[in-house]
């Protein structure tokens, strides 16, 4: 979806973007190798073709980072097929506090679509830990970890840092019309997870650390599984909500 996308280019919405797909500008090269272009200044389209030259070859290095900055934030999605091979689904569980009340992460989550990876507080849970699996990965994806994990992560644990894309399931899902949780959302699109964590929600992952921390090791292997579904599960939800939102755009008309 990224080599078809014009809306990074400041002024091109996604209206304009719609009207190049119609005229035949389906991707970077088509628009960098068109001699002029309706609409657009010759100035204008000296300005874009330097933008998409420099995005072209960023995307062949991969250089996920390039478009963290250069892509506006809501438009990340477009990103998920070109990285999906370097995904870092990230959730994390706290003991249901905030950070500034006595809140901490209990567990962190990492899955990259083969392997889950999990940090536990007061055992391998540190910063320093995080921020070196965190640095294997080019494109960060979550559950509503705009509003509540990333900010809380950057709160809990100074010396991290998110500065690859991210895409946020949450909102792509909320854009299309769904509602709801992650749980009713998995439930809606026939993801499965689990039976021993298939109902518990965040209170009862609260309630799991307390247990552990009263001795029950079970609990914790419990708390896990329950990270683990939810991680892993990201992962499926991301392509699906991909593939609706690339759908919704009206590309695959053309192509």
């Amino acid at each position: 979806m990224i080599r078809h996308t014009f809306s990074m280019l400041h002024g091109i919405g996604e209206k304009t973007e719609r009207r190049l797909w119609r005229d035949g500008v389906l991707t970077w090269n088509d628009f960098l190798t068109a001699p002029e272009l309706n609409g657009i200044s010759p100035a204008k389209k000296l300005s874009y073709d330097t933008l998409l030259s420099s995005a072209s070859d960023a995307l062949a290095q991969g250089d996920a980072r390039y478009f963290a900055r250069a892509l506006k934030r809501r438009d990340h999605w477009r990103l998920f097929d070109a990285f999906k091979g370097s995904v870092a689904c990230l959730d994390i569980e706290t003991n249901g506090l905030m950070p500034w009340s006595g809140g901490i992460v209990t567990v962190i989550g990492i899955y990259n679509g083969f392997d889950y990876v999990c940090f536990v507080h007061g055992e391998t849970l540190t910063a320093e830990a995080v921020m070196k699996e965190l640095e294997r990965y080019d494109y960060l994806v979550t559950f509503y970890g705009t509003g509540f994990d990333i900010p809380y992560l950057l709160k809990a644990l100074p010396g991290l840092r998110f500065d690859i894309p991210h895409f946020d399931v949450c909102f792509g899902a909320r854009s299309l019309g769904f509602h709801g949780g992650l749980k009713k959302l998995e439930a809606q699109l026939g993801i499965s997870r689990d039976e021993n964590v298939r109902h518990m929600d965040g209170y009862d992952a609260v309630k799991l650390w307390e247990y552990f921390r009263k001795g029950s090791g079970e609990a914790l292997d419990q708390l896990i599984l329950y990270n683990k579904e939810d991680t892993v599960n990201l992962y499926a939800l991301a392509e699906m909500i991909y593939r609706q939102m690339r759908a919704r755009t009206g590309i695959e008309e053309y192509l």
